[in-house]
């Protein structure tokens, strides 16, 4: 049997993989936005992560927000953020974050422990920390509990430059230039936590709200994103795609983790090869979602006007006990790295439609690239791999054909590897292997004859054990190293891939 995906064709098992390197000058642009992350009023990804507050003398800060983060983020080249969720945004009314932090209500976060919290981290927090980053904000609009006015004022409080009455209020609030946001969801996950709602029911409320946040012809060009599907709802993505004008609508939402049961998720750092085997079953569905929620894309939109964001995923296990305040915190071990590899892979393949993705989340947080604990402060292994990744940002996808393995475990397999390739701008090749075999190296040829390579360099991320991960003890357990196991003859490069390792090869 041949199963087609994307431009990965997988085909029986053989002992040495086979992959083929495409000559398609039409080939699309990796966004570099596939890079971008996920930060929600959650347990500890905001406040005590994030944010310190701008009094405090321990941590060193800008403008409350951790200088370590903000090194860390940098050396990431994050891309865009989105906030303030998630299930959040649906309760959050952003005109309670802004002006004399003495004068802001409490809001009690009923999705996420409960906690009252003091609405110090607002509008003008998040856009200056953006700002600093040199990251697009990415806002999550409050549809559930909101107005279509409330929104209708964020994006002119944030975006206008002349005069009305929010852009006045900006300006007493210490802001004289707009921020010029280009992202806005238009809720979040309304067939859940953002209001329960049928996608006919949801669609129409999309159309509403979508026609007051812009103009006839939207001159702002801001990006509107529709609240998408969860994982294998293609029924949502259908309804959305027929019943939204699409000068209305720039962007269509998916969520997916890579969760094994949502009522026992499983350890996050104590798990066996079953569990391992589980958790990359339910991540490589990925490449299946993807691939299905853009066919209907494409039957209703061959124009490709309208692009699918994929702006929350990541694994996702059970809460550490230990941890206070720790809503949904879970260590990042190698099977993080897996899993992170083998999507951004999936989505720099889906590059056509794929135009922004986000990892949840980015401090302390589901699949967090940092952790923290007072003043100290780690990088996950999924930290490594977004930075052995962005090499792709905005580099030409090369499309390969390769012949799979099987990954087996008892009488159930997977494909055991993951390929993706570009070309920057300066002419560098750029490929990015994954293996999750737990016990098998497998060895793949790559014909690179046509890509006119020189000289080959590589970095490589793997550790002892599946289970390994940093601690704030030691925090450099787990990191890249340099990568020479290849070998190049007659135009063939063969690549020696470890157990449940990355790798990414630089050509020029």
């Amino acid at each position: 049997m041949v199963l087609l995906l994307s431009s990965i064709l997988v085909f029986s098992q053989n002992e040495i993989t086979t992959i083929t390197i495409s000559n398609d000058k039409n080939a699309p642009i990796i966004s570099k936005h596939i890079y971008g992350h996920f930060a929600e009023h959650l347990g500890r990804c905001i406040y005590e992560g994030l944010y310190v507050g701008e009094d405090n003398k321990i941590i060193p800060n800008t403008e409350g927000v951790r200088n370590d983060i903000i090194d860390a983020l940098k050396e990431l080249g994050i891309p865009n953020l989105r906030w303030p969720g998630g299930c959040f945004a649906d309760t959050y009314h952003w005109k309670d974050g802004i002006g004399p932090k003495e004068d802001r209500p409490t809001i009690v976060n009923r999705w996420w422990g409960g906690t009252t919290e003091d609405n110090s981290f607002g509008t003008h927090n998040f856009l200056n920390l953006c700002e600093t980053l040199g990251a697009e904000p990415y806002l999550s609009g409050n549809v559930g509990s909101g107005t279509v006015q409330e929104l209708s004022d964020w994006v002119q409080y944030t975006n206008h430059g002349q005069i009305s009455p929010m852009a006045d209020w900006r300006r007493e609030n210490g802001r004289e230039e707009p921020w010029n946001v280009k992202y806005w969801g238009i809720g979040n996950e309304a067939w859940g936590c953002g209001g329960n709602m049928t996608a006919e029911y949801y669609a129409d409320v999309y159309r509403k709200y979508a026609t007051f946040m812009s103009s006839w012809s939207n001159e702002a060009k801001i990006v509107r994103i529709a609240s998408g599907a969860s994982a294998d709802d293609y029924h949502w993505t259908e309804v959305l795609m027929k019943k939204v004008p699409y000068h209305l609508m720039e962007a269509v939402a998916l969520h997916y983790y890579a969760v094994i049961d949502w009522t026992v998720k499983g350890p996050s750092k104590d798990f066996d090869e079953e569990i391992y085997f589980k958790s990359m079953k339910a991540a490589t569905k990925m490449e299946e979602l993807v691939t299905k929620h853009v066919a209907i894309m494409d039957k209703y939109d061959p124009e490709e006007k309208v692009a699918l964001f994929v702006d929350e995923w990541g694994g996702w296990y059970d809460t550490e006990p230990e941890i206070a305040n720790g809503v949904l915190f879970q260590q990042n071990t190698m099977r993080d790295a897996m899993i992170a590899a083998t999507t951004l892979n999936t989505f720099n393949n889906h590059a056509r439609r794929v135009k922004m993705a986000n990892v949840a989340q980015v401090v302390n947080v589901l699949q967090a690239v940092i952790l923290t604990d007072k003043e100290k402060m780690i990088l996950t292994p999924t930290y490594h791999v977004m930075k052995m990744y962005k090499v792709h940002q905005d580099a030409q996808l090369i499309p390969t054909l390769f012949e799979n393995v099987d990954y087996t475990l008892g009488d159930e397999k997977i494909p055991a590897l993951s390929v993706s390739t570009s070309k920057d701008k300066n002419g560098f090749i750029h490929i990015s292997l994954a293996n999750i075999d737990s016990k098998k190296e497998n060895i793949v040829e790559i014909n690179i004859e046509t890509l006119d390579i020189k000289k080959i360099t590589g970095t490589f991320l793997s550790s002892k054990k599946l289970q390994d991960h940093n601690t704030f003890e030691n925090p450099t357990k787990v990191e890249p190293t340099d990568f020479k196991d290849f070998k190049v003859k007659k135009g063939i490069l063969t690549v020696k891939i470890p157990a449940f390792s990355v790798i990414v090869l630089e050509g020029k």
